[in-house]
This record gives structure tokens, sequence and C-alpha cells, in this order.
């Protein structure tokens, strides 16, 4: 993809969930972690990479893209 790095939105991926936390609202079952802000931007912040462990949701067609 020449250097672009690909945004992934965690709405439509399988390990995404909502949390009754209001501090940590989001959480990634796959990676085990809750955070404030979308999961994938964690991990592209902390990794510099697009998450590698998406899986879109059943039913879903657009492979995460926004």
């Amino acid at each position: 993809m020449d250097g672009i790095k690909e945004k992934i939105n965690c709405f439509h991926c399988a390990h995404f969930f909502i949390t009754w936390n209001e501090h940590f609202p989001h959480g990634c079952k796959a990676m085990g972690f809750k955070c404030k802000e979308m999961p994938s931007a964690v991990v592209f912040r902390n990794s510099g990479m697009s998450c590698q462990m998406f899986v879109e949701k059943k039913g879903h067609k657009d492979n995460g893209q926004p």
C-alpha cells in the first residue's frame, strides 16, 4: 500500500466490545484490553502498524474501512 497505513474501524470487528466503564468504554477481546479511544488507534500509536487482529463481523462487507 505504498507506506499508507490502513485505518481499522473497530466497530466492524468481531473482537470489539463496549464496556460499562466510563473511563475505558472500548475494549478488544483479542488483545485483552480496555481503553478510552478506539483499540485500533492504541495499537497503531504503540506499534506503528495497523491492527493485525481485525476480524470482520459476520454480515459486514467493508473490511473495516470507515
